[in-house]
């Protein structure tokens, strides 16, 4: 076997066709489609289920593919160890979290591991489940709700290819807690404590459907009749400010308002659900990168 082929098999298994490989290996095609077979060849196995559509990984394939991330990844270390160059962990994460929480977390791992060189991306949720499943980020920090991954309502997607039906492990690192909160003058503090139909009642400020804030809001109140979508919490809080409807915010985003008195917070029937600032990664890299299994240490230690 050679690293060159190891590449080729692990790009065809990650885009599902010899082209889309060929393309991000920036190869010809048939030079790419020969490496996956003299693989093959010296293996004395079918890797793929070559379709119509496609290229699927045979039982041959599924056996060979921790493998491969193993051996690249360990010569990825070998490489960067000569030429002294510091390992890259590239984590994402939710622009909310990026100021916010993040910092924390970077300067955790700094003084656990001064050698590491991190890259960070921000992106919507989506985005960086997806980057999970496809290899292109090493751990995301997001926001979730309850014992499992998703339990806030929103679904990991599946992916492109194979590789993104490992499953995704987490740790739980902190605690977001939300406030519902309006203006001083607005005319839901006269009704005392909400009860979720009465907040449903409301004029509710909300971010964007799918959003993390969103969500939250809909384990607090099941049927909401007035939604004004505006594109960021900063936006929001400015309305609620200003009179213009109830806002479920994160405190670290309000607590300079409330404690100024431009925001008040409103007494809850029923507490708002407390998210988590939740770390996933791939499960399966902890065996086939053994130095991400020493990253994730140092950041949840």
């Amino acid at each position: 076997m050679e690293l060159r082929q190891l590449a080729a098999f692990l790009a065809v298994a990650r885009t599902g066709t010899i082209t889309a490989a060929a393309t991000e290996l920036d190869l010809a095609p048939s030079s790419l489609s020969e490496q996956v077979r003299a693989l093959e060849r010296s293996l004395h196995a079918e890797l793929f289920h070559r379709t119509p559509t496609g290229m699927r990984l045979s039982d041959q394939g599924q056996a060979l593919l921790p493998h491969a991330r193993s051996l690249l990844a360990q010569a990825e270390q070998a490489r960067r160890a000569v030429a002294g160059q510091p390992r890259r962990v590239r984590v994402g994460t939710l622009e909310t979290l990026a100021a916010s929480h993040l910092p924390g977390v970077l300067a955790t791992l700094a003084q656990r591991r001064p050698e590491l060189a991190v890259q960070v991306d921000t992106m919507p949720r989506t985005a960086l489940l997806a980057g999970l499943a496809e290899g292109e980020l090493d751990a995301v920090l997001l926001l979730d709700l309850g014992p499992v991954l998703g339990g806030l309502g929103f679904t990991p997607p599946p992916g492109r290819s194979p590789l993104s039906a490992a499953r995704l492990a987490f740790v739980d690192l902190d605690t977001v807690p939300l406030a519902l909160v309006a203006a001083p003058g607005h005319p839901a503090r006269a009704l005392g404590v909400l009860t979720a139909a009465r907040v449903a009642a409301q004029r509710l400020l909300v971010t964007e459907p799918g959003c993390s804030f969103f969500l939250a809001l809909h384990h607090l109140v099941a049927a909401p009749t007035d939604l004004v979508p505006l594109r960021s919490l900063a936006t929001m809080r400015a309305w609620a400010a200003e009179g213009l409807g109830l806002a479920l915010l994160p405190e670290f985003t309000v607590a300079e308002d409330l404690a100024a008195g431009r925001l008040v917070r409103l007494p809850l029937h029923e507490s708002p659900p407390e998210l988590c600032l939740r770390l996933v990664w791939p499960a399966d890299r902890e065996n086939t990168d053994p130095d991400l299994k020493q990253v994730l240490y140092a950041l949840t230690a």
